[in-house]
């Protein structure tokens, strides 16, 4: 009985190290995984290659099940990773190329439990750059917004499912600014005139109870209240 104690100790030992390694410079080296410090439950694998990863990563979420929540796949060898989130069904959330810790190119995100496209994405260095398109459940698109280094700027476009576009107007430096239109869902013109620095400025043609009227935003302290836009899609 002694003797089998001893061969399981020694075989428990040699399966320990077969991950979690260093080599020679004291860097991670091999197959390694990581636990959630109070549940003890897995929390990651993968293969380092002298302290850099190399293949696919795996994350797990902190249940009994230990479902994958996130893959990164440094296969392209060019410091990127391609990282996916799912939820604990197996659906996709998000996908999208990561560089030095900070979202590369065009990133996905899906409706809940579907794999239809709610939102695409374009960064550079972490930044949104290029038109943010929002889709409907329906594939239909929902909204379409320019931007540059993170912020607003260029034209914006919303639409209601079907297609009728509910706002046309221009974003300089994260606020409004130019000429902007609102429709109404049977594509009626509700209210059109010019913004400047976030303010709508000079005379307005708005829509009240169904009839055109003008306001001059200059000199009148009458705010012009937007349609009731279609509610744009969030998960």
């Amino acid at each position: 009985m002694k003797y089998i104690f001893f061969f399981l100790l020694n075989t428990f030992f040699l399966f320990a190290q077969d991950f979690n390694k260093l080599d020679e410079n004291g860097k991670k080296h091999g197959l390694w995984k990581g636990i959630y410090e109070e549940s003890k439950r897995p929390r990651y694998e993968g293969t380092f290659e002298h302290g850099k990863e190399v293949g696919v990563f795996k994350f797990f979420d902190d249940t009994k099940a230990g479902t994958i929540i996130a893959t990164r796949d440094f296969s392209a060898n060019d410091n990127s990773c391609y990282t996916t989130f799912y939820n604990q069904k197996n659906n996709k959330v998000s996908e999208g190329k990561v560089v030095d810790k900070q979202f590369e190119g065009e990133w996905k995100y899906y409706h809940l439990n579907s794999p239809v496209i709610m939102t695409l994405e374009y960064y550079s260095k972490g930044k949104l750059n290029g038109v943010r398109k929002v889709y409907y459940n329906s594939g239909k698109i929902a909204e379409e917004t320019t931007y540059k280094n993170g912020i607003k700027e260029g034209s914006y476009k919303s639409y209601a499912e079907n297609d009728v576009v509910m706002e046309e107007s221009n974003y300089k430096n994260g606020e409004l600014d130019g000429q902007a239109i609102y429709r109404d869902a049977t594509n009626k013109i509700t209210g059109q005139g010019l913004f400047k620095n976030g303010k709508k400025v000079g005379i307005w043609k708005v829509l009240e109870k169904g009839k055109v009227k003008e306001v001059n935003m200059n000199y009148e302290n009458k705010n012009f209240k937007r349609p009731n836009m279609p509610k744009q899609p969030t998960e």
